[in-house]
């Protein structure tokens, strides 16, 4: 499957999308592009625990990816806002809840994580932001 072919099938199947990295600040990438998804009819549900138990974008913020699918159900994509050097583990996070893709943010490239989740069923999108691939690909 091509990449384009992958962002299309991420972007036109799912539904509940976990932000992790979600940021209660206007200012930051993470705050708008979670808005922007909720804005687009998506199912937002915003990590970040030192935030958990607000609420944002009509939902709880949760503390990790396994409390997302405790309390929240089924994740169909992961959208990572952190750094490189922790999307690994975030990655195997999103593996263990049972999400169907991650996304990985601009500038965020781990590809032994990315190849991790491909191996156990995961699409995987890397250094690509939905919020520009959604009206690029007329989503």
């Amino acid at each position: 499957m091509t990449e384009e072919t992958t962002i299309r099938n991420i972007l036109g199947t799912a539904r509940t999308i976990a932000v992790v990295g979600w940021s209660p600040r206007p200012d930051r990438a993470s705050h708008g592009v979670a808005a922007y998804l909720a804005g687009r009819g998506y199912r937002v549900i915003p990590v970040n625990p030192g935030q958990a138990g607000q609420q944002a974008l009509g939902a709880t913020v949760r503390a990790s990816l396994a409390e997302v699918a405790e309390k929240d159900g089924p994740i169909d994509m992961v959208d990572i806002f952190r750094r490189s050097e922790e999307a690994g583990a975030i990655v195997d996070d999103a593996i263990a809840a049972g999400a169907k893709a991650v996304w990985m943010q601009l500038g965020v490239i781990d590809p032994a994580a990315a190849d991790r989740a491909r191996a156990a069923g995961l699409d995987v999108v890397m250094n690509r932001c939905p919020a520009i691939e959604i009206p690029r690909l007329g989503l």
